[in-house]
């Protein structure tokens, strides 16, 4: 069911240079993939569901996607407390490149150049497959999810008064978008109409990837965001024209910003270095809490 190769960190971050990526999770997860309109998605149930009310959580993730046993435990640990959660494959099983460790134990000039040529086709790799995760791709993927679950999860959605989000390094950019009063990427094929929005209650994003600033503009619900200081794949320059935008619309939001850590790092996984062990930990309590008491 899950794929114990697949990196913890989101493989966007592998094309950086300053943090291990982090071991799997030592635990298995407990969830399943079943299909809902003909979308692969993970779902996680809290143990007394449907026999006690549960709020819909829809999760979307990195790159790694919904076969990394990592995201399939982060599942887990919303379900644990309360929520019934929805992991979609966002990617149509075009995951990401999975990452290559390269073990530097040499320092010829020919080593040295061998282990740059693979950086940089890693690099490249990478930048290829996130040209391929597009609003017009992803978003008909997403709204064919949530329009199964409210046939199948009708019951979790009005528990919760609407579906909550939380997203991780891409998935996150799409938290905002679905976010968004309106989302023209997201057209009904059948009718030729446009679906509106919000989709979503609240959202928390973690570590967002691939975001512009017009990705802030037209929101609507409450929102929490996880960053990394001096994310190269989330500049503080549109996390700052982020975060002007939303004050200036006067949405309920709170931005956190953590030192020290590595792009990825609120994704369930274990790291070595305490302070991100302790990060990780602060920041899933930032982003539960937000959409617990939304």
């Amino acid at each position: 069911m899950a794929d114990a190769e697949n990196a913890t960190r989101a493989p966007e971050s592998d094309a950086q240079e300053d943090a291990a990526p982090a071991a799997p999770a030592p635990v298995a997860s407990t969830g399943e993939i079943i299909k809902l309109n003909d979308v692969d998605v993970y779902i996680s149930k809290p143990v007394d569901y449907p026999h006690a009310p549960s709020r819909l959580l829809l999760l979307l993730t990195g790159g790694t996607g919904i076969k990394s046993t990592n995201n399939q435990i982060q599942a887990d640990k919303y379900a644990a407390e309360g929520f019934l959660v929805l992991m979609p494959d966002m990617f149509g099983g075009d995951s990401a490149p999975a990452g290559t460790a390269i073990a530097d134990d040499s320092t010829s000039f020919l080593e040295q150049l061998k282990i740059k040529a693979v950086e940089v086709t890693k690099s490249f790799l990478i930048d290829m497959w996130l040209a391929r995760v597009t609003e017009e791709r992803v978003l008909p993927i997403l709204h064919k999810v949530i329009d199964a679950a409210k046939e199948q999860y009708a019951d979790a959605i009005k528990q919760g008064d609407g579906i909550y989000a939380v997203g991780y390094c891409v998935g996150a950019r799409f938290v905002l978008l679905l976010a968004k009063k309106t989302q023209a990427a997201g057209e009904d094929e059948e009718s030729g109409g446009v679906k509106t929005g919000p989709f979503i209650k609240a959202g928390a994003l973690a570590h967002a990837a691939s975001v512009v600033p017009d990705d802030f503009l037209n929101l609507s619900v409450p929102l929490s965001l996880v960053c990394v200081e001096n994310d190269p794949l989330f500049p503080d320059s549109v996390r700052m024209a982020g975060e002007d935008s939303m004050s200036l619309a006067s949405l309920e939001h709170e931005v956190s910003v953590y030192p020290g850590v590595p792009h990825g790092f609120a994704v369930v996984g274990e790291y070595q270095d305490n302070s991100i062990k302790d990060a990780q930990a602060t920041a899933y309590e930032q982003m539960l809490q937000w959409i617990q008491t939304h």
